[in-house]
């Protein structure tokens, strides 16, 4: 082959998959070459780097004080290197540093061209859609009508700290089904941040708070075919409406959100009373410190760019000009809106970018992990797969995957979504709570923390879709590698 298999795919995307992206995947007889071994090696880096960003956080900080007596004699900003390791440790943009070499890469194996190409054709959609949801969803009109829903059914719980905890682990993924896990994630973690963390909970309950919003938000989208980047990918190429996210996998996900908050609440009760005490000497039991009044009509005019950007979700020039609109808006009653802050979702949106380039080049591995497995086998697979590869990323490789049946089908997507919230990378909207949250917690989040106060919550909405499931999840294969 000329330039190997990236140039036959790029020339000939629309055979590998119903979206018609060019991938460098070894399907369809395909060899395996050194430059996927490499692709390979900056992924694992990738990873390792993201796990490790807490480390270079303090490594940094360390540095900085201990060069700090220096920095005040001499007036002098921070040094070259202790600005590098704070760079370093933003994990939003460790995907988008690693494709730098790996774009190097492509380029010393098939020509610059070839590596344009590439990078050029990747599918950005979801990218850009998260950066114009959060940007949408974080406004001053949308977090005070949400603060508002919330505290009612708080305040009907009793209006205690531990209300406002259940309420918005319940009742904040559900809502992510009409907003997005994407709208949902910002508006829960800074909901949580002012309502809960405030409060200064213990280590341990501070992990278990941050696991059940990444797994929470991860499967809180299923009762809708628009709600998630993972939805939207399987959704669109398997033909899934609505009323069958809801059916065969929404209903079952509220089951497993009730229990995982129940199991929590109950384990950690005595330290929830302690806070509850807290919260009521503080003076606001039933008070919405977030944000002041806004009139209705904005609100409205908010609410109508949600559902209108979120149904042009597969439409970026469409759902992007209508965000240039809402900016316009936007500018237009700034009397009532927070200043806009374009950071955290443009550091969101690099991130999942940033997936999509790696995601691309793995496919190879990913679909042996899963030949010949049974379907049972294909979900725990897919959900191990998934804490370290984005459960979009795993979506969308699963659909290069020929004559799938429908036991395969419901397999793979109940893994990806199930492991959700195992990592800060397995899900795109979790970078966002990681942004808003992460103040909260001495020396930055640990993965192996947050990892192991995930894994039981992961594991009931494990067991909930396989014995809620097909009866055929044990059966004979019906797809074919």
């Amino acid at each position: 082959m000329p330039l190997s298999a990236l140039s036959n795919i790029a020339k000939h995307p629309a055979k590998f998959d119903c979206l018609k992206k060019p991938e460098i995947l070894q399907l369809e007889g395909l060899e395996f070459t050194p430059f996927h071994l490499i692709a390979l090696i900056f992924f694992i880096c990738a990873v390792l780097h993201t796990l490790s960003v807490h480390k270079i956080h303090q490594w940094a900080r360390d540095l900085e004080v201990k060069q700090l007596p220096d920095r005040k004699a001499r007036k002098s900003p921070r040094s070259l290197i202790v600005q590098a390791l704070y760079f370093l440790s933003e994990i939003e943009i460790v995907f988008a540093v690693w494709a730098i070499p790996l774009f190097v890469t492509i380029t010393g194996f098939y020509g610059l061209p070839i590596a344009v190409e590439y990078m050029n054709t990747r599918d950005y959609t979801e990218a850009l859609f998260i950066v114009v949801i959060l940007t949408v969803t974080s406004t001053k009109p949308i977090v005070h009508m949400a603060e508002q829903f919330i505290a009612f059914l708080a305040k009907k719980m009793g209006g205690s700290l531990s209300a406002w905890w259940f309420t918005l682990l319940t009742m904040g993924p559900i809502l992510g089904s009409f907003i997005t896990e994407v709208g949902s994630m910002a508006l829960c973690a800074l909901l949580l941040s002012r309502q809960f963390y405030h409060y200064h909970p213990s280590p341990k309950l501070a992990y278990a708070t941050l696991a059940l919003l990444f797994v929470n938000i991860s499967v809180g989208g299923l009762l809708t075919n628009f709600a998630s980047p993972a939805v939207l990918v399987l959704a669109h190429c398997w033909h899934w409406t609505t009323p069958d996210m809801f059916f065969d996998f929404g209903w079952k996900a509220i089951i497993g959100i009730l229990a995982s908050n129940l199991l929590y609440y109950r384990y950690f009760r005595t330290e929830f009373w302690v806070l509850n005490e807290k919260h009521r000497s503080s003076g606001k039991l039933f008070t919405t410190p977030i944000s002041e009044a806004v009139p209705h009509w904005v609100i409205f005019a908010h609410v109508f760019f949600i559902f209108w950007i979120v149904a042009a979700s597969h439409y970026p020039a469409i759902f992007f000009a209508s965000f240039i609109v809402f900016l316009g808006f936007y500018h237009s009653t700034r009397a009532h809106q927070y200043s806009l802050n374009l950071v955290r979702p443009l550091m969101v949106g690099i991130f999942l970018a940033g997936l999509v380039i790696h995601g691309g080049l793995q496919g190879w591995w990913v679909i042996k992990a899963l030949k010949e497995l049974t379907p049972l086998g294909v979900m725990g697979m897919a959900m191990t797969l998934t804490a370290f590869n984005d459960n979009a990323a795993i979506s969308y490789l699963a659909i290069l995957v020929p004559n799938w049946g429908d036991a395969y089908q419901y397999a793979v997507f109940t893994g990806v979504v199930a492991g959700g919230g195992l990592t800060v990378i397995a899900n795109a909207p979790n970078p966002a709570g990681y942004v808003i949250l992460k103040s909260h917690f001495t020396n930055g989040i640990s993965p192996l923390r947050l990892f192991l106060a995930a894994l039981i919550p992961t594991l009931i909405l494990y067991a909930l879709f396989y014995f809620l499931g097909p009866v055929f999840l044990d059966g004979p294969v019906t797809g074919q590698f």
